[in-house]
């Protein structure tokens, strides 16, 4: 696929909300598969380019569907700009279920990978158990997984968590507690703390907000909630966040949104103080979800973001000014069979081209790959 350029986007853009902003050139230079194991189910990845260029993606992969016991956090690497990627190995791999991951360089170099853990699958296998439709062999490796914990055991493994590695990913620590998750995981901050902006999952309350770490990620603290939108319900309805410092400061938050009012867009909350408060949510008029946050290296912002009806795919929007508005879509992939694709994230590569990678179920292969979209904008 090549030659995509801004009038294509224009088409799908006329049907969504106009922005300020005209829709930059841009021209898709590679788009490719990248996984290496089609036996596979790939899940919920990010990728992240390090300060010596080293690419890293890392994902929720040993997975047989899109909720299973199996789902292990595994990365791959590119010395050569996304163009080959080692195989992949293991970094964790718990006792149930471990979901989407982020990863991110911090300032001192230190490298941070983040997921989740989750009991979605047991639901499923309960009433295979009663209702006897599946195959024998999946019933016997599902009950199997299970059951290498007692369900107190279980519970008790529910998290939000993080690994971190000061010696450029040879070797990982113990998983470290995060306070919040969103898929992308956190961010560096250009007064040297991370932020992450996320929810609470596995509490009573299921906050949304942000923690900080002063320490390089070696210990986290809640530092604020975003408000709620009138009429919205937080708890239920606010997913999947990610932020980002713009050129002046102010740090952008992103949310993916499932209350009735502006269904299935990405809201935006935004903080002038540091992340100490924040404004309540409102919609930037993107229909689709969940989003990736990046300043390049000119100050603009771009979002990427998956797009779970026609043209199905992923695409991606700029903004010139701090993240008051955004420009019209820029279709980065829009040939897929449905809805069981996105999260993309992108990095801005030496030559100043963009890669982004995301997850994707395709015609072929039957199981859902990491594809990787190498483009410009021109």
């Amino acid at each position: 696929m090549s030659g995509v350029a801004g009038a294509g986007a224009a088409t799908l853009a006329g049907s969504l909300i106009g922005r300020s902003a005209e829709v930059p050139g841009f021209r898709i230079r590679d788009l490719r598969v990248i996984s290496q194991q089609p036996q596979f189910y790939h899940g919920w990845p990010t990728v992240a380019r390090r300060q010596n260029g080293e690419l890293w993606v890392t994902w929720s992969g040993g997975r047989e569907e899109h909720v299973c016991p199996f789902g292990q956090v595994r990365a791959m690497t590119s010395r050569d700009g996304g163009e080959n990627w080692t195989w992949p190995r293991v970094l964790h791999d718990s006792a149930i279920d471990d979901r989407d991951s982020g990863v991110l360089e911090t300032a001192q170099g230190t490298l941070i990978t983040t997921t989740f853990s989750s009991l979605a699958y047991e639901s499923g296998l309960a009433k295979a158990e009663q209702d006897g439709t599946w195959p024998a062999d999946k019933l016997l490796r599902w009950k199997a997984a299970r059951d290498r914990l007692s369900s107190e055991e279980r519970m008790k493994e529910l998290g939000e968590w993080l690994l971190r590695s000061t010696n450029g990913g040879l070797s990982w620590s113990e998983r470290i507690p995060s306070v919040v998750n969103s898929p992308h995981g956190p961010i560096q901050l250009k007064d040297g703390r991370l932020l992450y902006a996320g929810k609470q999952l596995w509490t009573g309350e299921k906050k949304i907000g942000v923690a900080e770490s002063k320490d390089d990620g070696q210990t986290w603290q809640w530092l604020a909630a975003i408000p709620t939108r009138e009429g919205d319900n937080a708890e239920n309805s606010y997913h999947e966040l990610h932020a980002v410092e713009a050129a002046d400061g102010t740090l952008i938050a992103q949310i993916r949104n499932h209350n009735k009012i502006n269904a299935g867009e990405t809201l935006q909350s935004e903080s002038t103080d540091g992340g100490r408060t924040w404004n309540v949510p409102h919609s930037i008029g993107v229909w689709g979800l969940p989003s990736h946050l990046l300043r390049l290296r000119d100050g603009r912002l771009l979002m990427t973001y998956g797009h779970r009806r026609p043209p199905f795919g992923n695409q991606a929007r700029l903004s010139d000014d701090n993240g008051k508005t955004w420009g019209e879509a820029m279709i980065l992939s829009g040939d897929g069979k449905g809805g069981d694709l996105g999260y993309p994230s992108t990095v801005e590569l030496d030559d100043g081209s963009l890669l982004s990678v995301w997850y994707e179920s395709m015609k072929e292969p039957t199981l859902a790959v990491l594809r990787q979209a190498r483009w410009n904008l021109v």
